[in-house]
């Protein structure tokens, strides 16, 4: 996770302990699966009652990539094919232009949530920073009211987590 951050068990005990809403407990869940071979490359992963509803990793935002015709090999053949045009999309389709999001794009929106108060976090134009903001035990039943007129212009995978939680208080 970097020094930043802390330990992995540590920064899932604080999503899913600490800053959970109490009406998700028990319900989401995050995973982290590091490949130290791999320049320590990491998969992150959000569960909702057992089933994964989003993953970020290098990996993921390559696939992306690829399904969506922005390599330049349809069908990439080998380890080199695969990853040829990767660095060129990253610079090409930064963050608010994807749905697909790097171990790194986590991190750091983790950090940004940590380092901001509850407001600044659902506001943020980083949507993992909103992911994270619209799970968290701070954000009051006002907020939740206005959340539900925003759900229309969230990207499509995050309305599922805005969704989750308005439903999970009642609010749907």
């Amino acid at each position: 996770m970097g020094k930043a951050l802390g330990s992995w068990s540590g920064m899932r005990k604080y999503l899913e302990q600490e800053m959970l809403a109490d009406s998700l407990r028990g319900r989401v869940r995050y995973g982290c699966t590091s490949y130290t071979g791999m320049d320590n490359c990491r998969i992150f992963e959000v569960c909702i009652d057992g089933r994964q509803v989003k993953r970020f990793s290098w990996e993921t935002v390559n696939s992306y990539f690829i399904s969506h015709g922005y390599s330049g090999t349809e069908k990439p053949f080998g380890v080199s094919g695969y990853w040829q045009d990767f660095w060129s999309n990253m610079e090409k389709y930064p963050m608010n232009s994807r749905t697909e999001y790097t171990d790194g794009e986590f991190c750091n929106a983790l950090k940004a949530y940590r380092n901001s108060d509850i407001q600044s976090s659902i506001r943020s134009s980083d949507p993992l920073v909103r992911m994270f903001a619209v799970l968290d035990r701070r954000i009051g039943k006002r907020s939740l009211e206005r959340l539900k007129d925003e759900i229309s212009s969230q990207p499509e995978w995050l309305r599922i987590f805005y969704e989750l939680r308005l439903d999970s208080e009642n609010k749907g």
